[in-house]
């Protein structure tokens, strides 16, 4: 029997009580996960990135292990109630535009001391201060860094469109006119390389193309690093007391943290490991977030068909957006149907073993945003659920 096979019988015993749909999270898995994360980070704490997790008893269990400190969160709403639950160092990785929130935040003293968020632009302070209605609680404000790599006299650009401020100078800028600003203080500093941590360099079945990211990254590697360390300075000659410099995500851990300039840095979904990073040479994590779906027919020979599944994720459409089918291993879609919103057929020589009623097991593209669709993830230890927890929809919440 391989692993893969053994992972898919102790995952059917483990949910025989409980009907498809159902989500899992398998402990062991995530444990380790979280152990190779604190490995490559080689000492320096990781702040984990809740959009990656979206489950308030997983982010707990994992901030319970020495390594791990503070939340990135994706809003302003998700923000406070985190800061309202417990959660005392989130900061908010997306500039907002949440007027309500912010009269919030800015009268709560417990808030404003928890919650940090994020700006690139003075516009941006100006809404903050429309939105107080009253409130005087100073803001803790972090800086956002561009990272994007820019070629041949900035006619080639490669990485996300985020933050305008690319150069120390400009960052150093919106420093002074934030100290400068009464009512806000800048406490950090933020520079995701996404296009290093989120992009695969070992693509199945295209080795020139691999190759050629490879290459990409290592340039960016280096340019940044370079300019980073310039940015923190610049800042710091402003600011003395900056608190933090978070950088990186999960799939550049290591490579980030090599950086001096670099204080924490920023991952959340290696701890589930979803499809999307099976195709790195810099680590290999577990699978340990997976959803089933219920066999509901069987159509012909080598097909069956599962109900729902068509969870895309979010990104540039394509087939690396879609769940992946799992256990048992063999299966693929359809592709003239593909991954469907109410059914979704199953090819390959497993589904003639399949009856009615079986578990077909997937993996999520991305992380956190399975559990948009599930109210709860069952905890498997072995071969046994040994909790139930809600997710945050199950808790009543869909942030974005």
């Amino acid at each position: 029997m391989t692993a893969r096979a053994a992972d898919r019988a102790r995952y059917d015993r483990a949910t025989a009580h409980l009907d498809a749909p159902v989500a899992i999270v398998d402990l062991e898995a995530f444990d380790a996960n979280a152990d190779d994360l604190l490995r490559r980070a080689g000492g320096k704490p990781i702040r984990i990135a809740s959009k990656s997790v979206r489950c308030r008893a997983l982010l707990e269990r994992a901030l319970a292990r020495d390594g791990f400190a503070g939340l990135m969160s994706f809003t302003l709403a998700e923000s406070l109630w985190l800061a309202r639950s417990g959660f005392e160092d989130v900061l908010l990785a997306y500039p907002s535009a949440d007027r309500a929130r912010y009269a919030e935040l800015t009268a709560d003293p417990k808030l404003a001391a928890a919650v940090t968020v994020m700006i690139d632009d003075p516009a941006q302070l100006d809404l903050i201060d429309a939105a107080r209605d009253g409130g005087r609680e100073v803001v803790r404000v972090c800086l956002e860094l561009d990272t994007s790599l820019k070629l041949f006299g900035g006619r080639v650009r490669v990485g996300a469109r985020r933050s305008p401020l690319h150069s120390p100078a400009q960052v150093a800028d919106l420093a002074r006119a934030v100290a400068r600003r009464p009512g806000f203080e800048v406490v950090g500093i933020m520079a995701y390389e996404g296009h290093v941590a989120g992009v695969g360099d070992a693509v199945a079945g295209r080795p020139l193309r691999s190759r050629a990211v490879r290459l990409m990254q290592a340039a960016a590697r280096r340019e940044l690093a370079e300019r980073r360390a310039a940015v923190v300075r610049a800042v710091r000659a402003v600011v003395p007391g900056l608190e933090f410099v978070n950088g990186g995500g999960t799939g550049s851990v290591q490579h980030t943290a090599a950086e001096d300039a670099v204080t924490e840095i920023a991952a959340g979904s290696g701890l589930y490991v979803p499809r999307l990073f099976d195709n790195y040479t810099s680590f290999r994590g577990r699978p340990a977030a997976l959803f089933a779906q219920p066999v509901v027919r069987r159509p012909g020979v080598g097909v069956v068909t599962v109900l729902g599944g068509g969870y895309p994720a979010s990104g540039a459409a394509g087939k690396d957006r879609l769940p992946v089918p799992y256990l048992p291993e063999g299966l693929r879609y359809d592709p003239q149907e593909g991954a469907g919103e109410v059914q979704t057929p199953l090819l390959g020589t497993p589904a003639d073993d399949l009856l009615i009623g079986d578990k077909v097991w997937f993996r999520h593209a991305k992380a956190g945003e399975l559990c948009e669709r599930f109210d709860t993830l069952h905890l498997v230890e072995g071969d046994a659920v040994t909790a139930t927890v809600p997710t945050y929809r199950g808790e009543g919440h869909a942030f974005l």
